[in-house]
């Protein structure tokens, strides 16, 4: 069966494209570049590796652009299961996120330009240029803490709509219940408690491979929906 003619291998297809857009900006860079509690070091370490820094602005509004087709793609195959509900699926999945995505490629032109010292930058010495890049990754780093609360939002259409598709495995409908629960969790913690979020993220690793167990599944089995269904 063609990946065109089975709209679950689709999905699985456009989950996989973000499952590789995400970590770049999120993990990679902060990892390599970033030192904690060091806004002068990091600013130094944008500064000398400013096409890896551009990698992950690019991959930033890549991963944008995903969630939207995505979405799209998931509202295809639901819409005849619950249609509000797949209506739900694509703002709190596919548009919020991605506006999301495209302040924050934004907010990483700003601390670029900081690094680099030009353009307004060169009003500004050079602790005032590593302070401000502080600030603006700080600050993207909290619209990610609140984007969780979108992570794990879209999830509980997605795990309701699964659970009563009757083309998808219900226990998949469950775990992505409670991986969007997590999510909202973790948001809360990071919120509320942000000393305690590393410790809430560890603990909360089995009900996050959800989103993984669903990828799996489309790309593996697909997910044909019935003759009657589509309709």
């Amino acid at each position: 069966m063609s990946l065109i003619k089975n709209p679950g291998r689709v999905v699985g297809a456009w989950y996989l494209l973000l499952v590789f857009a995400g970590p770049l900006r999120l993990i990679y860079i902060p990892n390599k570049l970033f030192v904690a509690g060091n806004s002068a070091a990091t600013a130094s370490n944008i500064a000398a590796h400013p096409w890896l820094f551009r990698a992950g602005m690019v991959s930033l509004l890549f991963g944008a652009i995903v969630l939207i087709f995505l979405t799209m793609a998931f509202y295809r195959l639901f819409k005849d299961v619950d249609q509000r509900l797949a209506v739900l699926l694509v703002i709190t999945g596919g548009i919020m996120p991605a506006l999301i995505n495209f302040m924050n490629t934004a907010t990483d032109g700003v601390v670029l330009t900081l690094a680099n010292g030009t353009g307004f930058a060169t009003a500004l010495d050079a602790a005032q240029r590593a302070n401000f890049v502080g600030l603006f990754l700080h600050f993207h780093h909290q619209q990610i803490v609140a984007a969780q609360v979108l992570w794990g939002v879209w999830l509980l259409p997605m795990g309701l709509l699964t659970y009563r598709s009757g083309f998808l495995p219900r226990f998949i409908g469950v775990w992505l219940l409670i991986n969007g629960a997590a999510y909202v969790i973790l948001c809360l913690t990071g919120i509320l408690f942000p000393d305690y979020m590393d410790r809430v993220f560890l603990y909360s690793q089995p009900a996050l491979f959800g989103e993984l167990v669903i990828v799996l599944w489309l790309l593996i089995k697909g997910a044909q929906i019935p003759a009657s269904t589509s309709a």
